[in-house]
């Protein structure tokens, strides 16, 4: 049996580069068993890659892997379309009994019964839980989750959250969810520019550590420039005396020749000492750099995002009757009453499965309502931003996916690109090249180009990196249309988001909370409970004590007593009601 301390994995010297690009360079870091560590850095830094190195399912140009053979790696990848026979051949394996368990728990029920077009219509939740099912079911030694949140609902989040708590083994995560990340790691390792980084906490601490790191580096690195233009400085003095020397111990002089000789071999030992203090000089410069050279710390790329919206239309912009959606074999959500007004942020928000694309679809026109009437109106221009970013053409450059020709539109989309952090190498590199989190961009520019009212973001947050989520946070915030969203990442939805479309029990109603109220309410209301039965065992109390004083003497030895306690209860009274 593992015991926690010892190393499950070591890592040595490892190196891959892709079209002559290296991702990872030298790359060293031992995983111990029990070990939760979160794997962060931009998008496209190359964290996909060293997941599927480690997995096995790339090679590396260079280095060396030490795991025992027996170690067995539970992997969910960050692409979870996987066909409807893996999950039919799933419940059909050795591991059904458990992958029925874990299923169920994460909200699949009777998942045995469901046909095959039932598993047709899964849900990017419902695949990403089949999937997690899948991994646990195999009862691995070691985890490695690439980006496992992206589509879970919240129920689905606390379980895994709880899972990985009773989890013996190291676990690997690769995310950008800064709250899962806050609840799960106690390491993080940070790849950038092909080399890795190692903090101590989780993603909150690694974030403060990081700004000091940096803020340190830079003022060092400042301290050396400033050392070196000093000594530049001195260099360029000492050339200046030395080119004047030279000058002087060649000038033809007045008086006798024995004189000038003097002088001019004064100068040329003069110019000699000098050119001696400037070669001095540079070589210590030198030896003082090869040494001790500081490189300019990186600044963190600067994602700018800028959304237009024209003035406001009419004041309700969608409302639903009575609306309804069912299939042959299940009923969506039905007799639901619900509207949304111009410059509301609305967050859909219920459990994977329950309805939340299909309604974005339904006011998109993309998908019929069962039953009722979904209005929406005409005047506005909607952008619509979907949760499958492999729809681009996978053989063109980002460019020529977006499908602009003219001058204008073309150096516009650029900028853009470079401003989401797409540098002018990438442009030129086919879609298929690009990380899930570079498409996104691409995506988002293709919707940054056009003027809209309204913002439907359908998991908008998936796949960017984490400055690029905060970005997009802080840009979103200052749109002054209506955003309709699905996202199930708490910061970015309660940061966001003002109102609410609940989906519970195959109903949508509309609720004037932010997430955070919401899933709070109940925790307040027991408060409230809480209180006023402190409260009445207070009161009753006191009415006891009152009663007994009454009829008693104030010379009673325990009529002091009584009094005590019965102005401690007034103060416990006071301090609960105040």
């Amino acid at each position: 049996m593992l015991t926690n301390q010892m190393t499950v994995l070591k890592v040595i010297g490892l190196e891959k580069s892709f079209q002559l690009r290296k991702v990872l360079d030298n790359i060293h870091f031992d995983i111990k068993n029990g070990e939760r560590i979160g794997l962060v850095g931009y998008n496209g830094t190359g964290k996909t890659t060293l997941a599927n190195i480690l997995f096995g399912k790339i090679t590396p140009d260079n280095g060396i892997i030490e795991k025992s053979n027996e170690l067995k790696i539970g992997y969910l990848s960050q692409s979870i379309d996987y066909q409807v026979s893996d999950f039919q051949q799933s419940l059909i394996g050795s591991a059904k009994n458990d992958l029925l368990e874990h299923a169920s728990t994460l909200g699949l029920t009777k998942v045995y019964n469901w046909e095959k077009e039932r598993l047709s219509h899964l849900s990017g939740g419902e695949k990403l839980k089949f999937a997690l099912a899948m991994v646990w079911a195999s009862k691995p030694d070691f985890l490695i989750l690439d980006e496992p949140t992206n589509h879970l609902d919240y129920k689905g989040i606390e379980w895994l959250v709880s899972e990985l708590e009773k989890f013996q083994g190291p676990v690997l995560i690769i995310s950008h969810d800064r709250h899962f990340l806050d609840l799960t790691v106690t390491r993080v390792f940070e790849l950038e520019n092909s080399k890795i980084h190692f903090y101590n906490g989780n993603y909150s601490e690694y974030r403060k550590e990081k700004q000091q790191r940096v803020e340190n580096m830079r003022h060092q690195y400042s301290v050396q420039q400033q050392k070196i233009k000093e000594v530049e400085s001195q260099i360029t003095q000492l050339k200046t005396w030395s080119e004047k020397a030279h000058r002087d111990s060649t000038k033809k002089g007045k008086g006798p020749s024995k004189r000038q000789n003097g002088i001019k071999e004064y100068h040329r030992v003069k110019a000699k000492k000098t050119d001696n203090q400037v070669k001095s000089k540079m070589k210590r410069l030198q030896n003082e750099l090869e040494k001790n050279k500081l490189e300019k710390p990186l600044e963190e790329v600067q994602v700018r995002f800028q959304f237009d919206t024209q003035g406001k239309r009419g004041k309700r912009i969608v409302e639903a009757k009575n609306l309804s959606k069912t299939y042959e074999d299940r009923t969506l959500f039905q007799h639901s009453n619900f509207y949304i007004n111009h410059g509301e942020r609305i967050g859909l928000f219920g459990e994977n499965g329950c309805g939340k694309s299909t309604l974005i679809k339904m006011i998109l026109n993309q998908e019929s309502f069962s039953n009722g009437d979904l209005w929406r109106s005409d005047s506005i221009k909607i952008a619509y931003l979907s949760q499958d970013v492999d729809d681009l053409p996978s053989e063109k450059n980002s460019i020529e996916a977006l499908g602009f020709t003219d001058r204008a539109s073309v150096l516009k989309a650029r900028t853009l690109l470079a401003n989401l952090g797409l540098k002018e190498a990438f442009l030129t590199k086919p879609i298929e090249t690009l990380s899930l989190g570079e498409r996104t961009r691409v995506k988002l520019v293709e919707m940054l180009m056009k003027e809209y009212d309204v913002l439907v973001l359908d998991e908008p947050t998936n796949h960017l990196d984490l400055p690029s989520r905060e970005q997009l946070e802080n840009t979103l915030s200052e749109f002054t249309g209506t955003i309709i969203t699905v996202s199930h990442d708490y910061y970015f939805l309660n940061k966001l988001c003002d109102r609410l479309l609940i989906f519970e029990n195959q109903q949508i109603k509309r609720v004037e909370m932010k997430p955070e109220e919401y899933l709070n309410q109940n925790v307040t209301k027991n408060q409230a409970d809480d209180l006023k039965e402190a409260l009445l065992v207070i009161e009753n109390k006191i009415a006891s004590i009152l009663g007994e004083l009454s009829f008693m003497d104030q010379k009673d030895p325990r009529y002091q007593k009584l009094d005590q306690e019965f102005n401690s209860l007034l103060k416990q009274k006071r301090s609960l009601m105040g």
